[in-house]
């Protein structure tokens, strides 16, 4: 046989690998038409409105979580007591979109994030958040009294906007187990998962979120929440305000900053660059007014000493990110302030917290002129304690 000739079986192989390859290619086609037509008409206009409406920059936005999809199972139950004492369970909540959470009744560090985004998100609802439910889950194990619950709805100005509910060590395990939540306690410090979980108005998990670790990101994190929520409410209300959802860089202590200062018209104080400070990031919520006025006060001795030894001098900032009433924060700030010797600033974006990696509330930080955090501290200090850490750290440092 000659070498340009080619066997009746090569033909047929041939033919038959054409005719695969074709009905491949067809049934290629057919497939993405009927995932584009199905696909789009099964979900609703206002959902596919609001997944464009979130900008795929959020995505890649390390401060807040988009959320993943839930099993669409339904939510497991249960009956715990709340800040009042009241029998409640999530069955008598069908019919209302709910947002459940898991919260530290004595946390001082991402649980006050995820309860004023949970807040926010209803805020930016507007009327529609009347068929939105709050419930926070205690997720302390060594404080389950209905008075720890009731302690941190008081402190974060939660009366009447949520169920926080707690009950015994075995009810509530069984509470962290249904949703597969992390808790525990290690040495006396508390950690757990920081879940929100989307609920519909059937009782079933529709999405499930995490709270990052950013004050920035908390009005970001209370959009996404809102938007999930109009999802699944009735004729998908728009959310009313909205922020925008682009990353934005902390400002830590390279960037020079400038802040009016409570009580003092027209006074600037500038942190950052090349003016080293002594930071204590705080927020009102942490204590009653008068043991707050104390806590302050700590930093005016310290301020009296720094200025004879040249040492940073000490700025009070408030979180404000975290707070529950900001209006009320400021008007309590005002008044303290002209009694204190150290000025007292807001950050109201939550940037400044997170470029001084601030990990709880209260928080101290000593910057370097270099643009350097020399020294950090978690807790409140006494004047005596302040000198000696301040003293060490500049020594470390110089």
């Amino acid at each position: 046989m000659a070498a340009s000739e080619k066997s009746p079986n090569s033909f047929q192989r041939q033919w038959k690998v054409l005719l695969a390859l074709s009905v491949a290619v067809v049934l290629l086609v057919i497939a993405a038409i009927v995932v584009v037509s199905f696909g789009s008409r099964d979900r609703p206009v206002a959902a596919r409105v609001s997944s464009l409406k979130t900008p795929s920059v959020a995505r890649v936005n390390p401060d807040v979580d988009v959320g993943s999809p839930a099993s669409g199972a339904l939510a497991p139950d249960f009956e715990l007591r709340d800040q009042k004492g009241r029998l409640t369970s999530l069955r008598e909540f069908r019919g209302k979109v709910v947002l459940l959470t898991m919260i530290d009744s004595h946390c001082t560090t991402i649980c006050p994030m995820t309860t004023e985004s949970l807040v926010e998100a209803l805020r930016m609802l507007g009327p529609a958040a009347a068929h939105v439910q709050l419930i926070g889950i205690n997720a302390n194990p060594l404080a389950l009294r209905v008075a720890d619950v009731a302690d941190y709805t008081r402190a974060h100005d939660m009366q009447g906007k949520w169920r926080f509910l707690t009950g015994s060590l075995a009810q509530l395990e069984r509470v962290w187990q249904g949703y597969h939540v992390y808790v525990a306690a290690i040495h006396n410090d508390i950690d757990h998962d920081p879940a929100i979980f989307l609920i519909g108005s059937h009782g079933r998990e529709r999405r499930e979120y995490l709270t990052q670790l950013s004050y920035e990101g908390v009005a970001q994190q209370a959009q996404i929440l809102a938007q999930g929520i109009a999802r699944l409410l009735p004729g998908h209300p728009a959310v009313r305000r909205e922020t925008s959802l682009r990353y934005m860089p902390p400002l830590g202590p390279k960037d020079t900053v400038r802040l009016s200062a409570f009580g003092s018209p027209g006074r600037m104080v500038v942190l950052g660059g090349d003016h080293p400070r002594l930071l204590l990031f705080f927020a009102g919520w942490l204590d009653e007014n008068s043991h707050l006025q104390a806590r302050l006060a700590a930093l005016a001795d310290y301020a009296s000493m720094a200025q004879r030894r040249h040492w940073p001098m000490p700025v009070a900032i408030d979180e404000l990110s975290t707070e529950a009433s900001p209006a009320e924060a400021r008007k309590l700030l005002s008044a303290l302030a002209p009694k204190l010797g150290a000025p007292i600033v807001e950050d109201a974006s939550g940037r400044l917290a997170d470029g001084y990696r601030v990990q709880d509330l209260p928080w101290f930080a000593l910057s370097s002129p270099s643009g350097r955090i020399l020294w950090h501290h978690d807790g409140w200090l006494s004047p005596a304690a302040l000198d000696r850490h301040v003293r060490d750290a500049l020594s470390s440092g110089s």
